[in-house]
């Protein structure tokens, strides 16, 4: 139990970088205003979750899952700074803006998960 806890501890923090990185990378190539840093990595975040529930369950590796999942990929995609996001663009008075981001934010990572699943399984053979 102690095992797993610092494996998804670990994760965590190097998930939590890489979102930081994210944001600071997508901030310096768009600019401020627009919180597109958290939508990608939200849908990246998404698609690497469906990849990873297929590899696990197929290969068997299910010791991975709460470094990868629960950490890293917990870590890197968060409700918390979307949900700030979006109560920050209402705030500004921006809701038309508000309202992209949630239906990119949604849209994409779900597609985005749909895309990995289908992806892999194509890949690996059941």
């Amino acid at each position: 139990m102690f095992t797993t806890l610092l494996s998804v501890a670990l994760g965590g923090a190097l998930g939590a970088s890489a979102r930081y990185l994210t944001n600071v990378g997508v901030m310096r190539l768009i600019g401020p205003g627009f919180p597109l840093g958290t939508v990608v990595a939200n849908v990246l975040g998404s698609f690497f979750m469906g990849v990873l529930v297929v590899v696990l369950a197929r290969k068997g590796h299910n010791d991975l899952a709460p470094f990868l999942m629960t950490g890293l990929l917990g870590g890197f995609t968060t409700f918390s700074a979307f949900s700030l996001d979006t109560l920050t663009l209402f705030e500004r008075g921006e809701t038309g803006l508000a309202g992209l981001y949630v239906g990119l934010s949604v849209t994409l990572s779900l597609g985005a998960i749909a895309v990995g699943v289908l992806l892999t399984r194509a890949v690996i053979a059941p």
